[in-house]
């Protein structure tokens, strides 16, 4: 979340918490629900920006954008909706050595778990990618794209998504003007390369991203509307040379859901695609994270 705008947002949660009452937006088709959670023992609980949810969508690894993270459990109904959350303390994500990651360089945004259990977290603030062989163990630099080192500090790699081959994809959160795509880093065989991109449009920023069990790329974005508070939007691309055959999923009404930054695209038991979303309480009391989740057409 960019910090220029917490004053307004927090204002925001306020003014809306009088105002929504029976005028409030409703979700679109395929809501499974909503989860407010907090850990108010934990200092370093909040400002969660990814999320990983296992293929059974029971186990979670969760993301704050101050180099911490922490692992937990969804205990679900029959439904499969989420009906109790349990999970570690948050632990600080290590340097290339055994200390944490500084300060300026710890602002992690984006996350991707390979099929070997191996991590990699993207950087806004110094645009760098690493990886991790273990969470709780050292990182390793990967090669950077010249185009890292001339992002903006606040929007820089916003995302980042793995394929079934150990592709990674990452996005900047801005595109340098509203009708100039979005381009899509691409990192394989060591190299990055820039042949990919997605359109911009209707305001929305890119926040992140994540390659569904279908083999599509899902890309989460939000605006901020000032006091009428945040919107959220979930498309869809095929892969290939493009990325191609664009569906909106969920587009939402300002003041819907919390600020929603992290997005983990699983199948449960059933065989339904759910897309599992996090928002980011910028470690404000008042603002909230809650865990959002959508079933998604097939």
């Amino acid at each position: 979340m960019r910090r220029r705008a917490f004053l307004a947002v927090s204002l925001g949660v306020v003014l809306l918490g009088g105002l929504q009452g029976s005028a409030a937006p409703t979700p679109q088709p395929g809501f499974l629900g909503k989860r407010v959670w907090s850990m108010p023992d934990d200092p370093l609980f909040g400002g969660f920006s990814a999320i990983h949810v296992s293929a059974d969508g029971k186990t979670f690894t969760a993301l704050s954008d101050r180099g911490g993270y922490l692992t937990g459990i969804f205990t679900r109904d029959e439904k499969g909706r989420i009906k109790g959350i349990s999970a570690s303390r948050v632990a600080l994500l290590k340097g290339l050595g055994e200390e944490p990651l500084a300060h300026g360089r710890n602002d992690s945004e984006g996350m991707a778990v390979a099929a070997d259990g191996t991590t990699y977290i993207s950087f806004e603030g110094a645009a760098r990618v690493l990886r991790y062989r273990r969470l709780d163990g050292s990182a390793e630099n990967l090669p950077e794209h010249p185009d890292f080192a001339r992002m903006q500090r606040n929007s820089a790699l916003e995302t980042l998504a793995i394929d079934r081959q150990g592709v990674l994809y990452t996005i900047p959160e801005r595109s340098g003007g509203e009708r100039k795509p979005f381009p899509v880093y691409r990192f394989r065989k060591g190299v990055w390369d820039k042949e990919l991109s997605i359109s911009r449009s209707g305001g929305f920023l890119v926040v992140d991203a994540d390659v569904g069990p279908d083999g599509r790329l899902y890309v989460l974005e939000r605006r901020f509307l000032g006091l009428a508070g945040f919107g959220s939007r979930l498309r869809r691309f095929e892969m290939g040379k493009t990325l191609h055959a664009e569906e909106v999923l969920i587009e939402t009404a300002s003041g819907l859901y919390d600020n929603l930054e992290g997005l983990s695209v699983w199948r449960d038991g059933d065989g339904h695609l759910t897309a599992t979303m996090i928002s980011d309480d910028n470690f404000s009391p008042l603002l909230v994270t809650s865990i959002v989740e959508y079933r998604l057409p097939d």
